[in-house]
């Protein structure tokens, strides 16, 4: 029995350890099936990764992607008020696959969205696509009447809509964008890397702007417009120390938050994209570049007793005084043959190099796209150089004369214009007319107020100086004399010049009050007179009385006829 036993358990033994080789086998080839089945898996999962995005289903790549949108940086003024921020918003989308009656539910929809066609929002509905846009920037009260539907195949993705708190303040500097907030226009589109950066946070972008300014500014200019039946409008107010520009207005202008219904002419800015032939304003640079050449001195004058001619041309002047007039008669009565004469004197080559050396022949640099070329001859010639030096045959911006005669007053240094709001100790610029010269010029400008054809621009307290301008509009090849350029460009105070200021207003007509003339003295100067008023005490300059020790000896020189 024990034998019997002991040939069992040897027959259990050996039975067991047979056993246990199949499973060991068994074991290696499930392990080795799952490596192969793992690696398979890991070769796919780079093949899926490499592969064009073609290859992704279309149902899935017709789903929205429901990620909340990267924030916009919000604008605002030197003083931090905001003039451009991001408020949310529900935009519509359909699955039109599931939609079970596109006919009735495009009828609601159409219901609920003013301006969309039933017969588009139908179309979108039996594309059977996955996923179709509606509408973009819903209302709270669309979305709750879409919500009141009731229709599970309609859904919303949250979005930031941007919205610009003051209307069309600023339009022309802001700009604008487009549904999905890129930017299309004016700062918008120029910074529109800064204020939407790739973590989508982006920063707050202060620009130069005082609002209070601006909104004074367009008022005036407005109001202008409207008493003069006038087709159009610009304005800029500078600080002619830093170059920023505090107001930059275009008229007429667009709401920026309703942009794409608004006609072309409208979004056109007049004040940086529009050049214009800017009449007597550019006989301060006739003297300027006279002055700091040694060409002539305060001292000194020119017969007008009758007019110039040059080449088949005859130069007149429109306030005609028909005697020898010196240079601060010449500057303040605005004589176009005094100028002409002192231009031929100055020469061509001078001239140009001057206009060039101050950034008249180069369109404006600065942080805006919509920005003109000025006009000048290609031939400039004897007949060029005494037109351009009483502003005809050349044509600028608003931001370009106003640059320019910032450079003149503010002791001669030309400083680039800016619509950034500027920190610390500001440009010294590039120095274009000496100190000196810089001073005969306010004195000038000051005396073309006080006696001259500016008088409409005093604002008693802030002794205003500056200069008119009244061109005919070119028209086929002529001069249209019913087609005015009105303008006057002016600097305040004058015995320590702060800020300049621009008024500009295209085809203003001759009202009652203006015994009929639109001349700049007329129409454009009690513009710069409002707005130095208005804006004076809010920049910090107090009125204050005159000390004529500055303008007494270039008074001395102004012989009043009547």
């Amino acid at each position: 029995m024990r034998a019997m036993a002991a040939e069992r358990g040897v027959f259990l033994d050996g039975e067991r350890k047979c056993a246990m080789d199949v499973a060991r086998g068994r074991l290696v080839v499930a392990a080795f099936l799952f490596v192969a089945a793992f690696c398979a898996l890991m070769v796919r999962t780079v093949e899926l990764g490499l592969s064009a995005p073609s290859a992704v289903p279309r149902q899935v790549a017709e789903l929205p992607s429901l990620l909340p949108q990267m924030a916009r940086a919000d604008i605002v003024d030197r003083r931090g008020e905001v003039l451009a921020t991001n408020l949310q918003a529900a935009s519509l989308y359909a699955d039109a696959s599931r939609i079970a009656d596109p006919d009735a539910t495009a009828q609601a929809l159409a219901a609920i969205l003013p301006g969309l066609p039933e017969a588009d929002i139908r179309a979108r509905l039996a594309s059977g696509k996955r996923f179709v846009w509606i509408r973009r920037k819903l209302t709270p009260r669309q979305k709750w009447q879409v919500n009141a539907l009731g229709n599970p195949a309609l859904g919303f993705r949250n979005e930031e809509e941007r919205v610009y708190p003051h209307g069309r303040l600023a339009a022309h500097v802001l700009g604008h964008v487009d549904v999905d907030g890129n930017g299309l226009a004016g700062v918008e589109h120029y910074f529109n890397t800064a204020l939407t950066n790739s973590n989508g946070n982006g920063q707050t972008l202060a620009l130069s702007l005082d609002a209070r300014v601006q909104y004074a500014l367009a008022d005036e200019l407005e109001a202008a417009m409207r008493a003069h039946h006038a087709k159009g409008a610009a304005g800029v107010v500078m600080d002619v120390n830093t170059g920023e520009v505090l107001a930059l207005v275009s008229l007429p202008d667009f709401d920026p938050n309703a942009a794409a219904g608004t006609v072309a002419k409208a979004r056109f800015n007049r004040a940086t994209q529009g050049v214009y032939e800017l009449g007597s304003t550019f006989k301060t640079f006739t003297f300027a570049a006279a002055l700091d050449n040694g060409i002539a001195g305060l001292g000194d004058g020119y017969d007008a007793t009758k007019p110039l001619r040059v080449s088949r041309f005859l130069i007149r002047d429109d306030h005609p005084k028909a005697r020898y007039l010196s240079l601060p008669e010449i500057f303040a009565y605005s004589s176009n043959i005094g100028t002409a004469q002192l231009a031929l004197d100055l020469g061509t080559d001078r001239q140009r190099h001057f206009l060039d050396s101050i950034g008249l022949l180069q369109p404006a640099a600065i942080e805006l796209t919509e920005v003109g070329a000025p006009l000048y001859p290609a031939n400039w010639r004897k007949t060029a150089t005494v037109t351009i030096s009483y502003g005809h045959g050349i044509a600028v911006s608003p931001i370009q004369l106003a640059r320019g005669i910032a450079a003149m007053v503010n002791g001669g240094r030309l400083i680039p214009a800016t619509l950034v709001a500027k920190s610390g100790t500001p440009s010294p610029g590039e120095q274009v007319i000496s100190a000196s010269t810089s001073r005969k010029i306010r004195q000038l400008l000051r005396m073309a107020v006080k006696k001259g054809t500016g008088g409409r621009a005093e604002a008693v307290g802030y002794r205003v100086g500056g200069k008119t301008g009244t061109a005919e509009k070119p028209a086929g090849g002529m001069y249209d004399r019913g087609a005015l350029i009105s303008s006057f460009i002016g600097s305040f105070p004058m015995d320590d010049p702060q800020y300049v200021v621009f008024a500009l207003l295209d085809e203003p007509r001759g009202i009652e009050s203006t015994h009929g003339f639109a001349s700049g003295g007329w129409t454009a100067a009690p513009v710069v007179r409002n707005v130095i008023l208005r804006t004076a005490p809010l920049l910090g300059v107090a009125p204050r009385p005159e000390n004529d020790s500055l303008y007494r000896q270039v008074a001395l020189m102004i012989t009043d006829d009547d």
